[in-house]
């Protein structure tokens, strides 16, 4: 995803154009997708959206894949070449990040703050090889929550990964909510991972309370764990179905 830096999402709350500068760009790969959201061979075969994408490659793998995907962040009204040196500008910073809070990730599979740049920048790149064809093919569009430029169930599942929850102590419980029904009504199922703060310990203070809210305007909610797990706890999503 692109994330976004503080200041951008208390003055917002995301709902309005952003620069540039106020963006963290950071990808991640079609692996772990697949294991951030639990995806089967059937999803991966059905008409995804991937909400709040950022610089991710998991479009461009998918494509080279037969398979459908449209990817949407408020980014892509930049080029590809602003959004290289924005990734070049903010890179040394997030791996600094992760070198001070490195006792709240798992160093398993990517065995050091240096190793998760590599793989990063390996996804990013990736992304900005593919992504001005993207744009021609309409893969990438200029879009975000709350609401979205899409029909009703346009989609079988939308995506949406490290920003609802992971920005509760900026985001309002009513704009969650109004993120999810919206993903629900433009895909026939909504995923989001994770469910806990950006590094935080636990899950999220807005997931009861959605869930709550959700189910009793007759929506299907549940959490599933996820065989993916770097943010040490960070190993569950949430599935959301409208219910008609």
């Amino acid at each position: 995803m692109a994330e976004y830096l503080p200041e951008h999402l208390v003055r917002t709350g995301g709902s309005v154009p952003v620069s540039l500068d106020q963006v963290v760009p950071w990808g991640r790969s079609l692996d772990e997708y697949i294991r951030m959201f639990d995806l089967s061979e059937g999803d991966l075969s059905s008409a995804i959206l991937d909400c709040g994408a950022g610089p991710a490659s998991f479009n461009a793998e998918m494509r080279h894949r037969g398979c459908t995907v449209v990817s949407c962040d408020p980014i892509f009204r930049f080029s590809a070449a602003h959004i290289s040196r924005r990734i070049d500008d903010t890179y040394y910073l997030i791996l600094e990040k992760a070198v001070d809070n490195r006792d709240k990730f798992l160093w398993h599979e990517m065995k050091s703050p240096e190793q998760l740049g590599i793989i990063r920048m390996a996804a990013m790149k990736q992304f900005l090889e593919h992504f001005p064809l993207g744009i021609s093919e309409g893969r990438y569009r200029v879009a975000e929550l709350p609401s979205l430029p899409f029909r009703d169930f346009e989609f079988d599942l939308a995506l949406c990964s490290h920003l609802l929850f992971t920005y509760s102590h900026m985001l309002s419980i009513e704009f969650h909510l109004a993120a999810v029904r919206e993903l629900c009504r433009v895909a026939r199922e909504a995923r989001v991972f994770p469910l806990m703060p950006n590094f935080g310990e636990n899950r999220s203070e807005h997931v009861a309370p959605l869930i709550e809210q959700l189910t009793a305007e007759g929506y299907r909610c549940a959490i599933r764990t996820v065989p993916y797990e770097f943010q040490k706890g960070g190993n569950e999503m949430l599935l959301v179905r409208r219910v008609d």
